[in-house]
Formats: C-alpha cells, sequence, structure tokens
C-alpha cells in the first residue's frame, strides 16, 4: 500500500471518516487533562507567580502555528511535483487553523509579556517575525479567495507558501540569528538545563500533544469539507456549460 493512494479523494474521506472520532477524542482528553494539570495542579513560579501558567496556551498555540504553516509548505510541494489535489486542499484547510493558533500565541503572548517586560509588545526579533508570519496566513487565504480557478489558486498559494516559510523558521529560531531582545530562551530543549522544570514541563506536553491532535483533527475535517465543496463547484460548472 503506497501513501499516495490517499490521493485519491474517496479514498482520503473514507479513511479520515474512521479516523477523526479517535483523533478528536484523544485531542479533548489530552487537552483537559493538560490545562487543568497545569492551570490547579502545579506551583507558582518563583519569579513570574502564576502568570507562567500562561505556557500551556501560548507554547502549544506558538509551536502548532510555526508547524502548521511547515505542513502548509510539505502539502504544497507534493501539489507542485505530484498535482495531488487533496494535498492543495489540506494545505488550504491547514491555514485557517495555523492562522488562529498564531493569533492565540500572539494574545497570549502580550499578555504574558506585559507583567514580565512591562509592555504588551515589544519589536524583537522572534515577536515581528510572527507578526509577519500571521500576515502570510492572512495573504495566503486571501490569495485562495481571490483566484476562481482552483489549479492556478493551488499554484500561486504553492509560492507564497513557500516564501512564507522563511518566516516560519524565523518565528522559531530567530534567537539563534540575533540578539535574544526581550523574549525569553526556549521552555523546551533537549539540554535538560535549559527548558522549564518538570513540574511544569510535564503537563506542557500532555497540553501539546492535545494541541497537535486538535490541530490533526480539523485539517481532516477541513479538508474533507475543501473536497466536497470542490466537487459541488465544480458539478456546478458542468451543468452551466450544458
Amino acid at each position: 500500500m503506497s501513501i499516495w493512494e490517499y490521493a485519491n479523494p474517496v479514498k482520503f474521506i473514507r479513511t479520515t471518516d474512521r479516523l477523526l472520532p479517535w483523533f478528536s477524542a484523544a485531542a479533548v482528553v489530552c487537552l483537559l487533562v493538560g490545562l487543568i494539570w497545569g492551570f490547579f495542579f502545579t506551583p507558582e513560579d518563583y519569579r513570574q507567580g502564576s502568570t507562567v501558567k500562561i505556557i500551556y496556551l501560548h507554547v502549544p498555540s506558538a509551536l502548532m502555528a510555526i508547524n502548521a504553516w511547515m505542513m502548509m509548505l510539505v502539502a504544497s510541494l507534493i501539489w507542485i511535483v505530484r498535482r495531488h489535489h487533496v494535498s492543495a486542499l489540506a494545505a488550504r484547510a491547514a491555514a485557517p487553523i495555523g492562522a488562529m493558533m498564531t493569533v492565540i500565541a500572539l494574545i497570549t503572548g502580550a499578555i504574558w509579556g506585559q507583567p514580565m517586560w512591562g509592555t504588551w509588545w515589544a519589536w524583537d526579533p522572534r515577536l515581528t517575525s510572527f507578526l509577519i508570519l500571521f500576515l502570510f496566513y492572512l495573504g495566503y487565504m486571501a490569495l485562495w479567495t481571490a483566484i476562481e480557478d482552483d489549479d492556478t489558486a493551488a499554484d500561486l498559494t504553492s509560492i507564497l507558501c513557500l516564501v512564507g516559510s522563511v518566516f516560519a523558521l524565523l518565528s522559531r529560531y530567530a534567537v539563534n540569528f540575533w540578539n535574544q531582545g526581550l523574549h525569553q530562551g526556549a521552555s523546551m530543549s533537549l539540554d535538560k538545563e535549559e527548558h522549564v522544570a518538570d513540574v511544569f514541563y510535564y503537563p506542557l506536553l500532555v497540553s501539546i500533544a492535545g494541541f497537535v491532535l486538535l490541530f490533526v483533527a480539523l485539517v481532516f475535517l477541513r479538508t474533507q469539507t475543501e473536497i466536497r465543496a470542490r466537487r459541488t463547484r465544480a458539478l456546478l460548472a458542468r451543468e452551466r456549460a450544458t
């Protein structure tokens, strides 16, 4: 069995119909466990107090904002190379979800940053690149909407996705290229001395798992919707032609 079999829209819908309830249920469980554990059963930080608990929303949403764009990049490259319509529609389906994750990350970052930095916003490398990434999300969705022909829209949005990937990477690694600025270092690292204490770390992992599962479930659902919408447009166009 090849993964390319799922480029068949019917097979994709049948498969994701079976998987969607499991991913949805797992997402709900992980989010409930992670957020309740993090918000109510972890101590206050010795420096940041209770404000540190916003980490359970901010870090997962920021990770998914970046990774959603990278998923769109992979799907766009598949479209460019193999011309599989499901991949282009999956990229389109992921864009509003990634944009919402970016909004959540920006808002929670501002709420977290105000008591820590004394300001809601700072033009440091990571925050600036994250804002630009959000603008790319808006531009990507607007471009899909502005072009009537689906294949042309897929081609142009794929190119835009390639360009926007630069800012997705900068959002993750900006602090490695420029001065740190006000933004703190990575909350999670392979170096145990750099990531947060275990008492915060484990519920954070569960929250991240919940966000990942939620993203997958929403992409499945929205991709199914995009496939059906494309099929409807094709049928209407055929009726108008006859």
